[in-house]
């Protein structure tokens, strides 16, 4: 997993050859702590896809670009664009049905 700025967000995300998965979350929040380890999972079962941590307290204005109200949320996005999201706790299954939908 890799952290994701607004200085790398081009170089990580857009022009990433494999689908991104980016994880919005914020070090106080509950439910972001404990999508961490499904999403620690997920990379471990899922290598072709890329997954980025966007800390929303320290990017704001990748979370706002996102228009992100609720964390954790989800956003798959392949080749540029975004193909999903998903906001709220999930388990390995269901972040792993968001990469198999495109």
């Amino acid at each position: 997993m890799i952290t994701v700025t607004k200085e790398n967000f081009h170089k990580e995300v857009i022009s990433s050859p494999t689908p991104v998965l980016l994880d919005f979350w914020a070090e106080w929040c509950g439910p972001c702590r404990m999508m961490s380890p499904v999403l620690q999972e997920v990379s471990t079962h899922n290598p072709s896809v890329k997954i980025g941590k966007v800390n929303v307290d320290q990017q704001p204005q990748l979370a706002q670009a996102f228009q992100i109200a609720s964390i954790p949320t989800l956003v798959l996005i392949q080749d540029g664009q975004i193909q999903k999201m998903s906001v709220g706790l999930q388990s390995r299954q269901q972040v792993e049905a968001m990469f198999h939908e495109i």
